[in-house]
């Protein structure tokens, strides 16, 4: 098992088992992450791993979209991209709109 402390959330600590997600976990917990589509597309699960960077997979493609390399270098992520392998310390930026999704962004799957 691995804590997961949601700053944000007046320091939330919650338990959770190795390789969650963490959208996942803070939907199931109440843990406070702000989301939209869950699927890696609006940006709006942008938080900032403060603590255990190291205990979360590699940054994704999807991420790599939505957050300069600056953003992931502080240490940032997108909560529905993000699986643990040990315990972090995750905040947020309740102070900014949720990143709107833009006509024409969304593509849709084509047959491979």
């Amino acid at each position: 098992m691995l804590d997961i402390t949601f700053i944000t959330n007046d320091n939330k600590t919650i338990s959770a088992p190795e390789d969650s997600n963490l959208l996942r976990v803070s939907l199931r917990e109440k843990g406070g992450i702000p989301f939209k589509c869950g699927g890696g597309l609006c940006g709006t699960c942008k938080c900032l791993i403060e603590e255990g960077i190291e205990n979360t997979d590699a940054v994704k493609k999807k991420e790599e979209k939505l957050l300069s390399p600056e953003e992931i270098s502080q240490g940032y992520r997108m909560a529905c991209q993000t699986f643990l392998t040990g315990s972090v310390k995750v905040s947020w930026d309740e102070s900014k709109p949720a990143k709107p999704i833009k006509a024409g962004q969304i593509k849709p799957k084509t047959e491979a």
